[in-house]
């Protein structure tokens, strides 16, 4: 059976400490990438594996990743070709093959590192992929998964092509689709709202769809 992996990515916006040990519990392994460590650290957790070239790292985190007593460290030099994650989805498909990939602290800070972020972990297409932070949970999406959303009556539910010729049904929800194109970036699925359980299915290219936590984000009491 495939396990779970937890990757802690380096945004500057940290996941809160709940977040991270509800995760961490959930999960059968966890990756730092780079920064992710400190935030790891701040929530009282550890580690199985440091990826990251310490150029972000604090520290406290430096000297625990030169000490390398406590977890597997890959190290890489600051003058590479491909970015933390980049490297961190690679040695999860080296070590766990086939592994569902659970990322936090992965939204934030830099909108172009935030692109590539969403690019790296769309590439990833070994098993499902999530995004889960404090306020919106998402989920990958290419061709032919589904994601069934119980329990989420009354929340914002939107969804993205981020692949061109991509066609979705999305049925459970306050507007519905039935193998309906999504534009690629297109705002056709955003801001939707959980009616009952909700069944997303994605049948050609590749979509993220977000479930907000609460409301809007950044609104009280919608």
């Amino acid at each position: 059976m495939a396990c779970k992996v937890l990757v802690v990515c380096g945004s500057p916006v940290v996941a809160s400490a709940d977040l991270m040990r509800r995760l961490a519990v959930e999960c059968d392994h966890v990756v730092a990438v780079d920064r992710g460590l400190d935030a790891l650290l701040g929530a009282g957790l550890g580690c199985d594996v440091y990826v990251g070239d310490a150029d972000t790292v604090s520290d406290t985190g430096r000297t625990l990743v030169d000490a390398a007593e406590a977890f597997e460290v890959e190290r890489h030099d600051p003058y590479k070709d491909y970015t933390d994650l980049a490297l961190a989805l690679d040695s999860v498909r080296r070590r766990w093959p086939g592994a569902e990939v659970v990322a936090t602290c992965a939204t934030g800070g830099r909108p172009d590192m935030a692109l590539s972020v969403l690019g790296l972990l769309a590439g990833y297409a070994d098993a499902p992929v999530w995004i889960e932070e404090d306020e919106v949970t998402a989920r990958f999406l290419h061709q032919d998964e589904t994601w069934t959303i119980e329990g989420a009556e009354g929340k914002t539910f939107s969804i993205i092509a981020i692949a061109p010729n991509t066609e979705i049904s999305e049925h459970g929800l306050e507007w519905e689709l039935d193998h309906s194109p999504l534009g690629l970036l297109a705002d056709t699925g955003i801001s939707n709202i959980v009616r009952s359980t909700a069944k997303i299915e994605v049948h050609s290219g590749t979509a993220i769809a977000y479930l907000l936590r609460e409301g809007f984000i950044g609104t009280e009491g919608e």
